[in-house]
């Protein structure tokens, strides 16, 4: 929800209302005009910039209102008239009170208990001193089309979070599981701990790159909630999904290679590390879109650059002067055929996981 005052409008910001309001709406924004002016003059602002006024709501009308009363009201009310600041106040209350995300715009001394009060207090840099120090943001451009580009940041920042916070979660899931199971199978560490500080780091690097991320049209086209719960059945789905993976490499090492010895240690542990390496950074493709991943939406170069380079690290470290250090071990030829039919396995499961929880409207 967006508020703004209708005299702003009227003055030098007036040739971009129309197509700001015109833009928002498209982004799932609902403008809405509270102001102190009289009724007939916000009509008429309104009716300039395209903003349809069928329900009015003044000020005296809003006095005589309980709160639930006002809430819904507000919900299908465009034009909020002759109010006071503490009128401006209780509509923004009343529709954060209908679980709306509440932005404000003003730049006078009446609005500052308003912009307080909304989610996001939106002034200019011409407003007076109280509003400045009332406001969140402060628009330095006499452009209202800056609040569009705002609001798509804004959501494609929170939808860059999200990704993070799903894959960051659901791996560390998976892994307690992983490496509970690995030490019940194995009489050594699964890996070390100097492994374990090598790989988070590795992981962590490849997901700096987060931040650069395109995100798909459809995720930043509506306002999106944060919703506890449909991260919690991500997680609970998608976590115990690498955990498979990590049991498959497990049964690999100790069938196929015989790894059951102690003196196989390093080779057992080399063998999880690269493989809980590259299933953690390879997974970001597939959770970070809703859609068919590199087929119907396609990562950043900044981040498939930089899963390129930590994925080409993991698989290289082994090799390298500094492997024996870590406590690492070449691998044998037949492992890396098996690594890349379980990356491959890894990647259908979860794309078949994400897309049956999509379905079920649990994420």
């Amino acid at each position: 929800m967006l508020r703004a005052e209708a005299a702003e409008w009227k003055q030098s910001w007036s040739w971009t209302a129309a197509a700001a309001i015109r833009a928002l709406r498209q982004h799932g924004v609902s403008v809405k005009v509270v102001t102190g002016d009289n009724d007939l003059v916000a009509r008429k602002v309104c009716s300039e910039v395209g903003l349809l006024t069928e329900h009015t709501l003044l000020g005296v009308q809003i006095e005589e209102m309980t709160n639930e009363e006002l809430a819904e009201s507000a919900e299908r009310t465009t034009l909020f008239a002759r109010v006071s600041p503490a009128h401006k106040q209780r509509i923004i209350h009343a529709l954060q009170s209908r679980r709306h995300t509440v932005g404000f715009i003003g730049d006078g001394i009446n609005d500052a208990p308003a912009l307080r009060a909304a989610d996001v207090g939106v002034s200019v840099d011409t407003a007076v001193d109280i509003a400045k120090e009332s406001a969140d943001l402060i628009l330095l451009e006499k452009s209202l089309l800056v609040l569009e580009e705002g609001v798509l940041e804004g959501r494609k920042v929170f939808a860059n979070i999200l990704k993070y916070i799903g894959m960051g979660a659901s791996s560390s899931f998976g892994n307690m599981f992983s490496v509970l199971g690995a030490s019940i199978f194995v009489p050594y560490l699964p890996m070390t701990p100097i492994q374990i500080l090598t790989n988070n780091l590795l992981y962590d690097v490849s997901q700096t790159a987060i931040p650069t991320d395109e995100v798909d049209p459809e995720e930043i086209a509506k306002p999106r909630p944060w919703d506890m719960g449909s991260l919690a059945k991500f997680i609970l789905f998608i976590g115990p999904c690498s955990s498979i993976f990590d049991y498959t490499t497990f049964l690999i090492m100790l069938y196929v290679f015989k790894a059951w010895a102690a003196d196989k240690a390093a080779l057992f542990q080399t063998g999880w590390f690269v493989e809980s390496l590259l299933t953690q950074t390879l997974i970001i493709h597939v959770i970070r879109t809703r859609k068919m991943p590199f087929l119907q939406s396609r990562a950043s170069g900044s981040l498939i650059a930089m899963t390129a380079v930590i994925m080409s690290v993991g698989v290289l470290i082994p090799f390298t002067p500094i492997g024996p250090y870590l406590g690492f071990t070449t691998l044998p030829p037949l492992y890396w055929l098996l690594l890349a039919l379980t990356l491959l396995a890894y990647m259908l499961l979860t794309q078949g996981v994400k897309t049956w929880l999509i379905r079920r409207a649990w994420v």
